[in-house]
């Protein structure tokens, strides 16, 4: 059971229990994400996209299991040929593709932000931002070892293909996320005084 002090934002709103209200979250969750996929800047192999922000966002509102099981369906969603993908790419061929590392890091991602947030990550604007980038660096590690091992690339070629690029938007996108759910916060507060 979470602390009251550590739930995450949409267990904060009344008939947060309610399995309906999840389902919907989850499946709301994984439109936000294909969404953000679709604000994309071609780049090879990895394209810069929105994606992390809304991961950002959603495992600092949902928490790790809603979260986690959006971004689930998210790739379920692409697997099933869906045009989620940055892009508009779908299939499994794509979710084996050279992204497939960061495509399958999502859940994890996800997962990881909402933990930070259940284990007391979750209010004020730094602590946020802790649960956010820490996840979001993280990313990296099976992105960059996936795109190693499946292309001709060397391992210092796909670091500095998958993962040098993308810090700086990181941090921005991370600050962002956080920003976007103290105002929630605030927001809620606000309404209940």
């Amino acid at each position: 059971m979470i602390p009251a002090a550590n739930l995450p934002l949409a267990a904060a709103l009344p008939g947060h229990d309610r399995l309906g209200r999840k389902l919907l979250l989850v499946t709301l969750g994984s439109l936000l994400v294909a969404a953000a996929a679709q604000v994309s800047v071609p780049m090879w192999p990895v394209p810069m996209t929105l994606q992390t922000l809304a991961i950002s966002v959603l495992g600092l509102t949902l928490g790790a299991r809603l979260a986690a099981a959006a971004l689930t369906l998210y790739l379920v969603q692409g697997a099933l040929g869906l045009p989620v993908f940055a892009g508009g790419a779908a299939g499994l061929p794509h979710v084996f593709g050279p992204t497939g590392g960061f495509l399958v890091g999502f859940v994890g991602m996800a997962w990881l932000t909402g933990r930070l947030v259940e284990a007391g990550l979750g209010r004020g604007l730094l602590r946020l931002f802790a649960a956010a980038v820490l996840p979001a660096l993280l990313l990296f590690v099976p992105g960059v070892l996936w795109l190693w091992a499946i292309t001709p690339l060397a391992l210092d070629q796909a670091v500095m293909l998958g993962a040098a690029p993308f810090q700086l938007g990181g941090l921005v996108k991370s600050a962002l996320a956080a920003l976007i759910v103290a105002g929630g916060w605030s927001a809620l507060r606000a309404r209940r005084l």
